[in-house]
């Protein structure tokens, strides 16, 4: 969508703080021997107790409130019965409808004890989310979005996913841009417009350039095991610098 009014951006304020709240409470829960499970209902919980709607339960069907991905899962892993353990990569993902608003946001986390490799990487797919939000001017391509993320990615010797991205958000959870890139694209792609709300999402692995489907129907998994972190922020495209809508 494209804000066209004081109103639009307190809705979308509203519903980007409770996104982005939901998500740190989940994380304070993170820790060895909770069951991805347990930790979706902590988000769950929160988002009704403030008035909001799991999107992709409400849009999709998804069988939970949030999505939570370990390790080598990327992205859209179904919480269930299984144990967060020391070491683990996980990220979670909360989206979110309030009054008609939508907004997305995510963030992956170590379970220590750690690798250095595993804090490298998540550092890295943080920093590459924040050099990719500070691109996304009025104006400029949609390119400069992934482009930003991939160099980030490139300069700490990490990998960007190429099937992954971000979209547009607002009034619904998937909305045009449906592919908001989170790598390097080379053909032209449309030009950001102020007041545009998209999200803002690369995927950052060790190795991995794409992922593959689970039976399950939902989770995405690297090709090849390569561990994935990701960041996302849901914003407003300015002249300057874009408004995060989802920073808490």
């Amino acid at each position: 969508m494209t804000v066209e009014s004081d109103n639009d951006l307190q809705g979308l304020k509203e519903i980007g703080r409770i996104v982005a709240l939901a998500l740190r409470d989940m994380q304070r829960h993170v820790r060895p021997g909770v069951t991805t499970r347990e930790l979706d209902a902590v988000g769950g919980e929160f988002l009704r107790r403030h008035g909001a709607r799991s999107a992709p339960r409400i849009t999709y069907q998804y069988p939970a409130d949030t999505c939570i991905s370990l390790n080598d899962e990327a992205a859209h892993g179904i919480p269930g019965d299984r144990i967060i353990r020391p070491g683990d990569v996980v990220n979670i993902d909360v989206s979110a409808e309030r009054e008609g608003y939508f907004a997305d946001t995510g963030a992956s986390m170590v379970v220590p004890p750690a690798t250095p490799l595993k804090h490298k990487l998540v550092a890295c797919a943080r920093a590459a989310r924040d050099k990719a939000v500070a691109a996304a001017t009025a104006g400029e391509r949609l390119n400069v979005v992934g482009a930003a993320a991939e160099a980030e990615a490139r300069r700490r010797g990490f990998t960007t996913l190429r099937d992954l991205g971000g979209h547009g958000i607002g009034r619904g959870l998937h909305e045009p841009p449906r592919d908001v890139p989170g790598c390097l694209v080379r053909q032209p792609l449309p030009r950001l417009t102020e007041g545009l709300v998209l999200t803002v999402e690369p995927f950052v692995t060790t190795r991995a350039r794409r992922v593959v489907a689970e039976l399950d129907g939902w989770t995405l998994k690297t090709e090849d095991g390569s561990l994935s972190a990701q960041f996302e922020h849901t914003i407003v495209v300015t002249r300057g610098q874009p408004i995060v809508l989802t920073a808490a």
